[in-house]
This record gives structure tokens, sequence and C-alpha cells, in this order.
């Protein structure tokens, strides 16, 4: 038994990102205010204290924001109000809520952001091997049968083809969970550059190449203006008739309305649906009815897992704040997460 194992209580997640980060050139210890807003979260506040900083209200003298919302035009009202603030903390890792905040000011004005990006990625990549294996195994449609079903259907995870879209925590994560299932990985990212660990690594222009190898596409990518439906039609098509997708990343990388069509035509194993467009998913939309789904209302990282996750990453940027400059989960704003 390894010593992670030994050490790990039921149920705790770590961060795996977090000793990723490294310090910034010259930063030198200093004191400092953080704000927690929009509300004050008592738990949050022991992580400011914890990392070296001082909770207060906000004035002239914050040096930090622990925003804890999705409300991008009261912080975006917070930081015009006061342009002092040297560092903004989100609370979720996807920031496409507050693109607009980037397109407003120039990047010389913004502070620095951080956002929760690969702090959740345990959690996240638990749900996704688990959606993966549940689409296989045909549980979305076995799991609403009210009688006994004569015939025996399932895949076997076992040594299949795996294509991961997205680079990040989250695919690092799933890969690992993997691991003992002797899966062949493909992963696409938005830049060039081996992945270790991956069979193959391409970037998104060759996203059709290797889709009909796939036997599980999981998408793992950050929602930008460059990854709407970037499963859509035509690369459904490509997908083998048996492959299973998955979507732990945002609802709008999916072609929703091309993906009920295909699941009503027969094709694909199935999908596995964390995230959707948009959320909630309304009542009657295809998808709640459609064969071979399951949808599970983005409950991949729930709040009993994630706030301890983003306790620990708050603490970790307050002392980076105030210290070495060490920030874990940097934004950027240009890209967009």
């Amino acid at each position: 038994m390894s010593d992670a194992t030994q050490t790990r209580a039921p149920g705790q997640h770590r961060d795996p990102v977090a000793a990723l980060a490294r310090p910034i050139s010259g930063a030198r210890p200093t004191a400092g205010r953080v704000a927690i807003l929009p509300f004050d979260h008592e738990g949050f506040a022991a992580a400011v204290r914890d990392g070296g900083g001082e909770v207060g209200p906000l004035d002239n003298s914050t040096r930090g924001v622990v925003w804890l919302n999705l409300d991008h035009d009261a912080l975006g009202d917070v930081l015009a109000a006061h342009p002092g603030v040297e560092w903004v903390q989100v609370p979720m890792a996807g920031v496409e809520r507050f693109a607009p905040l980037f397109m407003a000011q120039g990047a010389a004005e913004l502070p620095l952001w951080t956002s929760a990006k690969g702090s959740f990625a345990e959690p996240v990549a638990e749900h996704a091997v688990a959606l993966a294996l549940a689409v296989l195994r045909g549980l979305p449609d076995k799991s609403r049968s009210t009688s006994w079903a004569d015939s025996k259907t399932g895949i076997s995870l076992f040594g299949r083809n795996i294509v991961i879209v997205g680079a990040g925590g989250i695919a690092l994560e799933i890969m690992r969970l993997l691991a003992p299932f002797e899966v062949s990985i493909t992963i696409v990212r938005r830049t060039a550059g081996d992945v270790p660990g991956a069979r193959r690594t391409v970037v998104a222009s060759a996203l059709m190449d290797v889709l009909p190898q796939a036997d599980v596409v999981i998408l793992a990518a950050a929602a930008t203006d460059k990854t709407a439906h970037l499963i859509g039609r035509e690369q459904l098509a490509a997908m083998k008739p048996s492959a299973a997708l998955v979507n732990i990343a945002r609802g709008h990388l999916i072609d929703q309305d091309a993906l009920a069509e295909a699941l009503a035509a027969g094709h694909l194993a199935g999908a596995g649906l964390d995230v959707t467009t948009p959320e909630p998913l309304p009542d009657g939309h295809p998808l709640w009815t459609a064969p071979r789904v399951v949808i599970t209302s983005h409950s991949a990282d729930t709040p009993e897992m994630t706030e301890p996750l983003l306790a620990e990453r708050i603490r970790a940027n307050v002392a980076a704040l105030l210290g070495d400059g060490a920030f874990v989960g940097i934004v950027d704003p240009v890209a967009g997460y």
C-alpha cells in the first residue's frame, strides 16, 4: 500500500496541479488584505488566514479578491472601483462567464486571475470514467428497465482506444485512472507537444483523423469560441457506431441536436453527459428521453468534494500573493482559460 493511500481519508481528494506551480521571479514576502465577496464564507476565510493573509472589507488596501459566484457584472464593478486589486480568485475551473471582463479591459489593466482549474481533477475524472463505463455497459437503458431482459449486451473498457479532448489537469487524472484498463490514449490539445503517458498527441485540427478509431471520446477541454460545437454532425458521423461519448467539460462543446439525432438513429453506444447547454436542461428536451444516454446534471464535483479543494487553492494563492508568487491555476485572459 502506498503512502498516499495510507494518508488519504475516505472521500478525500487532492489538487494535482498545485505541485506544478512555480515562483514568480523577484517576488518578495509582503503584507496585504484579501476580501471575500460577494458573501462571507468562514471556510475560505480560514484558508486566507492559513496562507498568511488578512481577511477584511473591500477598501483601497485590498490586494486580493476571492469571488464566490458567477456575477461578472458585479465583479467588474468591484474591479473598476478598486484598481489596486492585484489578484482575483474565481471558484470554478471554467472562466468563460468572466470573458466580458477580459474583453472589456486591456490585458495590461487586468489583475492576475486564478481559477480552480485542475483542482477538481480527481472528482471530475472519477465521474468521467464512471460515465464511460456506464455507457459501454449499457447502464442508461438497463437502469430504466421494468422487466428482466433476456439479451446480454455490453462493451468492455479493457484495451480500448480512448480519445481525450483536452490536456489539462482533468485529462491527466483521467489518464491515471484509466491505466489499469490498459487502454491506448490519444490526447487532442490546442497546442503541439507530447503529453507523457499518452500513446499519441495531436492538435485540435487533427480531431477528425482520430475520431474513427476511438472507442470512447471524452471531452475535457475549456469552453472557448473555438471549442463551440467541437462535436457536431460531421464528427459524430465519423465516430464508430459502437463508440461512447462522454462530456464532463461544458455543454457547448457538443451540438446537442446533432447528438440527439445520432442516438435516435442508433448511432453510438451512447452518451454520458454531466454538462449541457443550457443548464438546467429544460424538461422535455429530447436528450432526456434519448436512447442510450445518461445525464447527471452537473454533479461530477459536489460542494462536499470541491470546497476543501477550493480552500486549498485559495490558501496556496494567498501565500503566493504575499510570498514567492507561485500562483496555482493562472488564467490566460487571451486564451480564455
